[in-house]
């Protein structure tokens, strides 16, 4: 890709993200007085919590320079509104420095979302607020013909580094080989946007991932990609995604009930529906509703 349009690229999301600003701003919702009560006195002191994420992961997150927007970003301001707090955002290189960073104490929470799955709810709380499919983005006209993860033998894919999709392919290199086919070359990123530029500069077949960004990318890529692999598991079984707390953190239930508040009065509705994510809505957020990832 050319430096012209790198810097094309950058400005329109930079414009997408000065007027999703905008939009954002026309969220006015009330303290719920309960809710803001059961924060833990030294938030409440501060008056503010830092949400952590690892970069863009659009549509939920859109991280420009020092600003998010995005689902996530609609989501956290909705709940700081409900909660009576400031939720500013941090951003961090990688999933396991987001999810190191929030079981250490240093960041209140991530809001995400991230996969939940029972080897992460060791160490962390999950409040899931989605649910997600992981499908394979690839040039137009799918030159290398990957239909499905048996089809991703001798391929390069692309993968964002400590994801659970980048366990999964892992798994599935594995199988190749012991079908005696070709190994998956696994391409790690620390990012959705470093991923997915590694398959429009040809240096990737495919990249690997949740279907709600990966059709976002497809959908500002003029043309240039599409989705493969869609409708099916690809290694999954049902996958919630969500914001991740400290284990046992009280934040957890909280989370769940202000959640439960922007579900009841329409605000969650209509901000998955804003970023169009309707498809991954679910009726109700949970507590660990994760699965178990294919070992």
């Amino acid at each position: 890709m050319s430096h012209k349009k790198l810097i094309a690229l950058a400005l329109a999301g930079a414009a997408l993200a000065s007027v999703a600003k905008a939009q954002d701003a026309s969220i006015k919702l009330d303290v719920n007085k309960e809710l803001h009560d059961r924060l833990p006195d030294d938030i409440k002191s501060a008056g503010k919590m830092i949400s952590v994420n690892n970069g863009s992961f659009p549509p939920y997150e859109i991280v420009t320079g020092t600003v998010m927007t995005g689902a996530s970003a609609d989501l956290t301001d909705a709940i700081g509104q409900v909660l009576g707090v400031k939720i500013d955002h941090a951003t961090v290189g990688g999933l396991p420095a987001l999810l190191a960073g929030v079981n250490s104490g240093r960041y209140q929470f991530a809001f995400g979302p991230v996969g939940d799955y029972k080897d992460r709810e060791t160490a962390s709380d999950f409040v899931d607020w989605v649910q997600e499919f992981v499908v394979f983005a690839t040039l137009k006209g799918n030159p290398k013909g990957i239909t499905s993860l048996d089809k991703a033998c001798g391929q390069r894919i692309s993968v964002m580094a400590g994801g659970s999709a980048e366990r999964v392919i892992k798994v599935q290199s594995d199988k190749c080989k012991a079908e005696g086919k070709e190994p998956v070359e696994v391409q790690s990123y620390t990012d959705q946007p470093a991923s997915i530029l590694a398959v429009r500069s040809k240096r990737a077949d495919a990249f690997f991932s949740s279907q709600a960004p990966l059709t976002y990318f497809v959908s500002q890529a003029n043309g240039q990609l599409e989705l493969n692999g869609v409708g099916q598991k690809n290694g999954f079984d049902d996958i919630f995604q969500g914001a991740v707390v400290p284990k046992g953190s009280p934040l957890g239930p909280l989370f769940i009930d202000a959640i439960k508040v922007l579900m009841d009065n329409g605000t969650y509705a209509a901000i998955m529906k804003k970023w169009g994510l309707e498809n991954n809505m679910i009726k109700q957020p949970g507590l660990n509703l994760g699965g178990q990832l294919p070992k």
